[in-house]
């Protein structure tokens, strides 16, 4: 699943909260102080490993402050998210996007995303673990919810299994000589906030933080679609349409099977997707076929989309493209589908979602009026290419595919983003010798 992608959660993500100089004594121990302003610095003191994988994610570059091509869409159609009252331009509405990529702060009602730490943190560990209950992204009037408004949020932490040491505590209050020790877990007996009570640590009272089982939301995908379902922008035009894809593939895996492989006992919080080339270069089955037939290579590129869900997916201006060149025997170019980007000497190998005006030219998303041509990957699809290569001098055919966050469009226009954001990432290739002789 995307990138992306996702709202997950694993066992004790949230726990310890151990104390923090860096922090404001009121976000540790306040009981009055809401639970959505906790920091996942807090979580770090017990689940150093978690925090280190969310502090690498996405989800914790999501707000505007943080992440360049979300900031650079956010300033064009919101305004600064440094300032306060801000409010989407064409709607005049406080900003939907905030109910995704800064879910503490949308709770708030504020834009001003760097006066505490879980509003500039994104989706942070209390974002994700207080979701108590999924409601859908349709609403009853018909309109989209996105994000938090598609929750029931809970003001507990929410966790796939939860403390049950309900046994340990009927057996330590009846005629167990051992008083219920061990049947709670080896850390059943440490001071934990997630008990119910406040825990003191180096002189600091870590706040009450109770935790209850939630596994219908946190072991399923219900804690993901909130915000990777789909969403439109104001004129109604899809843009992130996930949730839609995985219902036509009909799989049955979900999205933390693929985001959130357990490793080393544990949930992995990085939560790959689209930024992440590991997943990416799991997705596709790339493979290049040549054959001669006379003068001619008959050349065939084989895809297959091994994901549950379209490829690429989430935001609408990622894409692949495929970069085909028949070489001599010296390494010398001889062939290519393209010189440059193949969007428009060779349309099929560039597999996009493309935007439309009313005129039917390409649009970026917060204006776009209608759909364009989508030709990515559908959800397990398997797709070939053919070309007719003329055979004279080649020595070896290769293919190439590449993954971009961006239109190509969009890479000149944004030209003030960082080249790791722009620059496309190959995630395939696939060779074919010939005999020259």
């Amino acid at each position: 699943m995307s990138p992306p992608k996702c709202i997950h959660a694993a066992i004790g993500a949230i726990a310890g909260l151990l104390a923090l100089t860096t922090l404001p004594t009121a976000a540790l121990a306040g009981d009055t102080d809401s639970i959505h302003h906790v920091s996942s610095e807090v979580c770090a003191n017990c689940h150093q490993d978690i925090y280190k994988q969310w502090k690498g994610s996405m989800h914790a570059q999501s707000t505007a402050l943080k992440d360049p091509i979300h900031g650079t869409f956010y300033k064009m159609v919101v305004g600064s998210p440094t300032e306060e009252g801000v409010l989407h331009k064409a709607s005049g509405k406080y900003p939907i996007c905030l109910q995704c990529h800064a879910p503490n702060a949308a709770i708030d009602k504020t834009t001003k995303l760097d006066a505490m730490a879980a509003y500039s943190e994104g989706v942070n560990c209390v974002a994700c673990h207080t979701l108590k209950s999924f409601k859908g992204v349709q609403g009853e009037d018909g309109k989209l919810r996105l994000g938090l408004k598609a929750y029931e949020v809970a003001d507990t932490i929410q966790a796939p299994a939860g403390i049950n040491d309900a046994l340990s505590k009927l057996a330590s209050a009846g005629d167990d000589l051992f008083g219920g020790v061990g049947l709670g877990g080896g850390d059943s007996q440490k001071p934990n906030p997630h008990l119910g009570e406040p825990v003191d640590y180096e002189g600091e009272t870590i706040r009450a933080l109770p935790m209850e089982a939630n596994p219908r939301l946190m072991k399923t995908s219900d804690a993901c679609m909130g915000c990777h379902d789909q969403r439109n922008n104001p004129h109604g035009v899809p843009l992130c349409q996930t949730g839609n894809e995985y219902m036509e593939s009909a799989s049955q895996v979900n999205c933390l099977s693929c985001h959130m492989p357990i490793a080393n006992g544990i949930a992995d919080h990085s939560m790959g997707g689209g930024h992440s080339p590991p997943m990416l270069k799991r997705a596709v089955v790339f493979d290049v076929t040549t054959e001669q037939d006379g003068d001619t290579l008959k050349t065939t590129v084989y895809l297959k989309n091994q994901l549950p869900h379209s490829m690429p997916t989430g935001a609408p201006f990622r894409n692949l493209f495929i970069k085909l060149t028949a070489y001599d025997d010296q390494g010398n170019v001889v062939w290519q589908n393209a010189e440059g980007h193949p969007a428009k000497e060779d349309p099929q190998a560039y597999l996009s979602y493309a935007l439309a005006d009313d005129e039917g030219m390409p649009a970026p998303p917060p204006t776009a009026t209608q759909p364009g041509d989508d030709t990515r990957l559908r959800p397990h699809e398997e797709r070939e290419l053919t070309y007719d290569i003329p055979a004279e001098g080649v020595a070896l055919v290769r293919g190439e595919l590449f993954y971009n966050l961006l239109w190509p469009g969009l890479v000149k226009k944004f030209d003030h983003l960082p080249t790791d954001l722009t620059d496309p990432v190959m995630i395939a290739d696939s060779e074919t010798m010939l005999d020259v002789n």
